[in-house]
């Protein structure tokens, strides 16, 4: 039987403090303590908190206090929310957390959230799957402080030639494209996009292809917040739509539409 939720795990959004979800909004106005990720959350939400609630940035925190603080407020009876930037399940490390809270008896829930790479595709005005170009998003990261499993290495994801949305790696573009090219796969010329803080009110957009990118991004002077989408989908703005989608084909039956 699931232990009720003591705890929330919420995604606060990319950044726009209006893309946080209804429900996760709701959360945080009836939560007595809020531990944010302060170094990605966009303060303005803390304005949204109720009077006497306390508000706590885990960033100089470690697992251990981050823990302490909720088990506390657990005891205490109070509403605990744990705000994370984004969508919790991407590069949040609540499995961990979620882990600990297990051994501890203390029930919680996730509260999903608008990741990074959808707030970059709507600031770009881009779909991300189109027919006959590509059907596949990867969601990935290239190899830095934190390793990643040979199997991922970005070289093999970019052998598959989908559009590839790369996370926490914008201040080793140099590596990116190399490791991209290598794939054998993806040229010189395939387009590539940088999203620097999608949403915020200082997003920046750098736009280019795999010879150019790095160069560019380096020029803007954009190392850290921003996201990289690769793939052939992201010429379909200058080149158009090299096939249209089957759904609202009129010669395309489906259980909602019969053709006659």
């Amino acid at each position: 039987m699931t232990s009720p939720a003591q705890v929330l795990f919420v995604g606060a959004g990319p950044g726009d403090p209006e893309l946080i979800t209804v429900k996760g909004l709701k959360a945080l106005q009836a939560a007595d303590l809020v531990v944010y990720a302060g170094s990605l959350v966009n303060r303005a939400l803390l304005a949204e908190l109720k009077p006497g609630a306390a508000a706590h940035d885990s960033a100089p925190l470690t697992l251990e206090e981050v823990l302490a603080l909720m088990a506390e407020a657990v005891a205490a009876g109070k509403r605990v929310v744990r705000l994370h930037t984004g969508d919790p399940s991407v590069y949040g490390a609540i499995q961990e957390q979620m882990e600990a809270l297990d051994a501890l008896g203390i029930g919680y829930r996730v509260i999903p959230g608008v990741t990074a790479t959808f707030a970059a595709a709507a600031t770009l005005r881009q779909e991300l799957t189109l027919p006959g170009v590509s059907q596949t998003v990867v969601l990935t990261r290239i190899e830095g402080r934190t390793p990643v499993p040979e199997k991922e290495q970005l070289r093999k994801i970019a052998a598959l030639g989908a559009t590839v949305c790369l996370y926490l790696s914008v201040s080793m573009m140099d590596k990116v494209v190399a490791e991209l090219l290598a794939g054998g796969i993806y040229t010189p010329a395939t387009p590539v996009a940088v999203v620097s803080k999608a949403s915020w009110p200082d997003e920046r957009i750098v736009e280019g292809t795999l010879g150019d990118i790095a160069d560019k991004v380096a020029a803007a002077g954009i190392g850290r917040q921003a996201l990289i989408l690769v793939g052939e989908v992201l010429a379909a703005r200058s080149q158009g739509v090299p096939e249209k989608s089957k759904l609202y084909d009129k010669d395309f039956d489906h259980g909602f539409r019969i053709h006659s």
